[in-house]
């Protein structure tokens, strides 16, 4: 996904300068074939091509090249890379957006989110499953989403929680109490949407905003029942820091928050 995305990125500067991709091949010496594939996300870029390609491109803003060339010099596979094949590959690139973000805001209407999720929280709901899943299946996805928990460790994290996630119970109350709990004993930055406010509407699936090291490389996954959208276009990251801003200013402070989960604690 970050090969594609530098491809992507590359694409859009191109454009940007007004250049064909016949043009730039030959501005920059090489087969225009190798622009295409490598905007693609086919073929990597060395770090000495990709600054030549910016410079062709008269791109002007050295933070954005340099966290380019970051991304096409990145050596090593991911822990995630263990689970291709095993894991749907929606979860491996949910994975790796985790792992490089500088910050990730997070919004849930239904369930906690994945990242904060107790190990019965995540077995409950991989459980309900439709279609069943197999009990190696099961173990492996669960397995899967308590590691991704490692990127909590290296970035600013927020979640954004409706109430509604929070009193909805996938599994018995020992599993619900257990999971809020969790979130409580957690130095994790929580904040809930109450019931009763106001004005609140058209905001139901769940949203990940993942900051980059420049504004230009954030992403925001949307997910549904028909699988993850990852969305990069300038205009999609406009609308969903709009949707989020609404949403916190429609939740709770951080304190007010872990008093509302206190309360739910003590009611079961």
């Amino acid at each position: 996904m970050r090969q594609q995305r530098l491809g992507a990125e590359l694409r859009k500067l191109r454009e940007r300068a007004g250049l064909t991709a016949r043009e730039a091949a030959k501005a920059a010496g090489i087969a225009e074939s190798k622009i295409s594939m490598t905007e693609a996300g086919r073929v990597g870029v060395s770090a000495e091509r990709l600054r030549h390609l910016a410079s062709q491109y008269a791109c002007d803003d050295p933070a954005l090249v340099d966290a380019l060339v970051a991304m096409a010099t990145e050596r090593g596979r991911g822990w995630w890379e263990e689970y291709r094949g095993r894991v749907p590959s929606g979860y491996l690139d949910l994975a790796e957006l985790e792992h490089h973000a500088a910050h990730l805001t997070n919004f849930e209407c239904v369930h906690i989110p994945g990242l904060l999720q107790t190990e019965g929280q995540v077995r409950a709901i991989f459980g309900a499953s439709v279609p069943k899943l197999s009990e190696e299946e099961i173990e492996t996805r669960v397995e899967f989403r308590l590691r991704r928990r490692q990127a909590l460790g290296g970035m600013r994290y927020l979640a954004l929680i409706h109430e509604a996630a929070l009193r909805i119970r996938v599994a018995d109350r020992k599993v619900a109490r257990d999971q809020l709990s969790w979130l409580l004993e957690r130095e994790v930055a929580v904040r809930v949407v109450p019931f009763d406010v106001d004005g609140f509407a058209g905001v139901a699936d769940p949203v990940v905003y993942a900051g980059g090291p420049v504004r230009e490389l954030d992403t925001v996954m949307v997910d549904s029942q028909h699988g993850s959208a990852f969305l990069d276009a300038e205009a999609q990251l406009a609308r969903y820091r709009e949707v989020l801003r609404k949403v916190e200013s429609a939740a709770l402070g951080v304190v007010e928050s872990r008093e509302l989960i206190h309360g739910l604690v003590r009611e079961w």
